[in-house]
């Protein structure tokens, strides 16, 4: 994989160059407007003029998906550090950085701190999927005098605590606005799609490219593990993402694959390993990848697949946070989107799309 300036569009170019080097700037952008690439790419920029750049994420596998990226794209002297918030955060704090029921921290004890060390000399941060960090995060770089760019879309927050594009800007003070459309990920089809969950004012405008119409499956019982074996001996280059919502149709999935067909040799990562093989992935390397889809956000694969639709049945299908989550989760695909189902009827969330959005069958 070879990533450069002239694999951006010329909009994204734009962007790009429009962004002064000092100060903090917030850009908002759609699913596939190539934030993420271009968060790599600022950071990289950044650290050209001498400072080191921390590019930070929430989710470590989006950190990995940076990293690898970043790597291609240099510095030489590795001067970009690709690393999760939360790692950020109790590194700068120190031992015993305090916790909150949340999972982040005591920020009034982190205010604390950066009021008594004051400003950091030269703290460059960039962040990818902002929306999924917490409004005090923004406030402590405010405090600590970080020059901050920030990449955010509040339309895809799958987390309870995140922030709005209001909420970023307020917080980090002085903060200049810009925003990147386009939708260079998708197809038409996939994108028509996954319009009827958009949850903002207005849904994005739709890619021109052309591809197969999102399809339902109404599956047996761990039905899921042939559709999957299919897709990969069919296009044996590809990347399959296959996005469920618990760590048991994980895992129930990994085996039913494993016993239906052992060269696949899929891969799976949970947050919740401290290491090994179920939490560093090759996201380069073709073949079936299975995450949760807390994990999902940022992530781009040929082929997505959305097995256990039928486990949304009880909530309710007006939700906006039902809807987000299948935005995000059907913007993920590329190429083809597959959507599946147990039980003898639709899932109500499903139904409501037409047929000539979503095939079935």
């Amino acid at each position: 994989m070879t990533l450069g300036y002239l694999d951006l569009t010329p909009e994204q170019r734009t962007s790009l160059d429009e962004l002064p080097f000092d100060g903090s700037h917030l850009v908002s952008g759609p699913p596939g407007s190539g934030k993420s690439l271009l968060a790599a790419q600022r950071a990289v920029m950044l650290a050209l003029t001498g400072t080191p750049v921390a590019l930070l994420t929430r989710s470590n596998l989006l950190r990995q998906s940076l990293a690898a990226t970043v790597h291609v794209l240099g510095p030489a002297d590795r001067s970009v550090r690709v690393t999760t918030a939360h790692r950020w955060l109790a590194e700068w704090y120190g031992d015993g950085a305090p916790r909150s029921e949340d999972g982040w921290y005591d920020w009034n004890a982190l205010f604390d701190r950066a009021a008594d060390t004051g400003p950091v000399p030269g703290l460059t941060l960039v962040v990818d999927e902002g929306q999924d960090l917490p409004p005090e995060f923004y406030l402590l770089c405010r405090m600590l005098g970080a020059r901050t760019t920030v990449f955010a879309d509040e339309c895809q927050r799958l987390t309870d605590t995140n922030s709005t594009l209001a909420e970023i800007s307020r917080n980090l003070g002085r903060c200049s606005l810009h925003e990147l459309g386009g939708n260079h990920r998708n197809t038409q089809q996939i994108a028509s799609f996954a319009a009827n969950f958009h949850t903002g004012a207005g849904a994005p405008a739709l890619p021109e490219r052309q591809g197969p119409s999102p399809r339902l499956h109404r599956f047996p019982e761990r039905g899921a593990a042939d559709l999957l074996a299919l897709l990969a001996e069919r296009h044996p280059r590809d990347t399959i993402g296959v996005i469920v919502g618990s760590k048991h149709t994980q895992f129930s999935l990994l085996g039913s694959l494993s016993r239906r067909a052992p060269r696949l040799k899929p891969q799976l990562y949970t947050s919740e390993a401290k290491g090994g093989q179920y939490r560093n992935l090759d996201l380069g390397r073709p073949g079936i990848v299975i995450v949760h889809r807390a994990s999902a956000k940022g992530l781009g694969f040929d082929t997505v697949v959305i097995p256990d639709t039928h486990t949304d049945t009880a909530g309710d299908p007006s939700s906006a946070a039902l809807r987000m989550t299948y935005y995000v989760l059907a913007t993920r695909a590329r190429r083809e989107l597959h959507l599946g189902y147990e039980g003898e009827s639709e899932p109500p969330l499903m139904s409501q799309v037409g047929r000539g959005e979503l095939l079935r069958g």
